[in-house]
């Protein structure tokens, strides 16, 4: 696999090249926003007790959040495309399995048979119709729901390479394939959580959301 001609990996590659595997290299601004989003995301919909798929998962921060917090969930799969960082995310956490892979070039990557699928981030940096195209995919990918969170105003969007959208266009967007689609934007100014729930299985185990 080569991620060395995507544009929406590029800055990656270069925090990578810079900081190696250091926090910088997420290109989040902060341990505090990085925290912030992870609540957000788990408040919108429980990934206890469940299968996890996080695309983009970088060093696996998020599963390191969800076991700080005493949430576990019934298995975890990473998706990473820059080594350095999947490096870290196996050293960090054996029990998981991280896939190297690129989700955008890759969609058919996201079909693991997870429960959950979330994006924390990853998303910021993709452009034009590949955004959404993305979306829709991992959508049709989660058993349960999708779960992802976007720069909503050009307020965080402070760097040449993020990219962000209007809650209500994303609204507007889901909801062309899925009825209960719900928005978060009272934890972090300029961010917002989408959380696109599938129709509920009759069989399925009991969720608890929010």
């Amino acid at each position: 696999m080569s991620a060395a001609g995507e544009p929406y990996l590029q800055p990656y590659l270069r925090a990578a090249q810079k900081y190696g595997a250091g926090f910088p290299a997420l290109l989040w601004a902060s341990p505090r926003t990085q925290r912030a989003r992870f609540e957000a995301i788990c408040q919108s919909y429980s990934p206890a007790g469940r299968s996890v798929l996080d695309a983009g998962c970088g060093r696996g921060d998020y599963l390191t959040f969800l076991i700080d917090r005493g949430v576990t969930p019934a298995d975890y799969i990473g998706i990473e495309a820059v080594g350095d960082l999947a490096n870290v995310a196996e050293a960090q956490h054996p029990d998981a399995t991280i896939l190297r892979a690129d989700f955008v070039r890759e969609p058919a990557r996201l079909f693991v048979g997870a429960d959950v699928v979330v994006f924390s981030g990853s998303l910021n940096t993709i452009e034009g119709p590949a955004f959404f195209e993305t979306i829709r995919r991992a959508y049709d990918a989660a058993g349960e729901a999708l779960v992802f969170n976007f720069l909503s105003s050009s307020f965080l969007a402070g760097q040449e390479y993020l990219f962000w959208h209007s809650p209500q266009d994303i609204e507007r967007f889901a909801r062309g394939f899925c009825a209960d689609v719900r928005l978060r934007e009272d934890y972090l100014a300029g961010d917002c959580t989408a959380c696109l729930i599938k129709p509920a299985d009759p069989g399925a185990k009991e969720t608890v959301h929010g």
